[in-house]
Formats: C-alpha cells, sequence, structure tokens
C-alpha cells in the first residue's frame, strides 16, 4: 500500500475510489454552536473523475473532477491538493 501523500497535480486516484483527503485550512462548522468551526484537514472522500464533463458551466468555474464527502463534507476539486490510500486495519484481526 502506498502510505506517502500524493499530489493531486501528480496523480490521480481512479473513479470512485475512497480515500483520505487534504485540504489546507479546512473548516468544519459544529452543529448546534452558531459558528464555532474546527480544523479538519484530513477526511475521508470518494474522487469523481469527469464528474463535470457535461455541464459545460460547472467545469469551467469548478474543474473536471469532484470529491464526493461524508455528510456535508463534498469539496470542488481544487480544495483537495494531497491524497492517499486509505489505511488498511491492523493486520492479524478478525
Amino acid at each position: 500500500m502506498n502510505a506517502h501523500w500524493i499530489d493531486v497535480q501528480v496523480e490521480l486516484p481512479e473513479d470512485d475510489q475512497r480515500v483520505l483527503g487534504y485540504i489546507p485550512d479546512n473548516k468544519v462548522f459544529l452543529p448546534g454552536r452558531g459558528l464555532e468551526f474546527e480544523l479538519r484537514e484530513v477526511v475521508v472522500l470518494r474522487f469523481c473523475l469527469n464528474f463535470y464533463k457535461d455541464k459545460p458551466d460547472k467545469l469551467k468555474k469548478h474543474g473536471l473532477h469532484f470529491w464526493a464527502g461524508e455528510g456535508n463534507s463534498n469539496h470542488f476539486f481544487n480544495d483537495v491538493t494531497h491524497w492517499r490510500p486509505m489505511p488498511s486495519g491492523p493486520e492479524g484481526e478478525p
């Protein structure tokens, strides 16, 4: 398994692959806390290859690809700078 962060300008995940994505200064607003937030720069994402290929207005504004998140954590392609494969669980566990 690849254990280092991969620059999105160098290599992309496979379509529909779940990965850890690195998003610098990513603010996640806390439910029920007004405008309070915490930084979560590493999030679980699913890569969506050619997501906007048939939507020229969005393609021009956001780029070709998209990152689908869990919950409300979707991100435009340019938000993510690096990614890495999801880690496997502990060795020897049932």
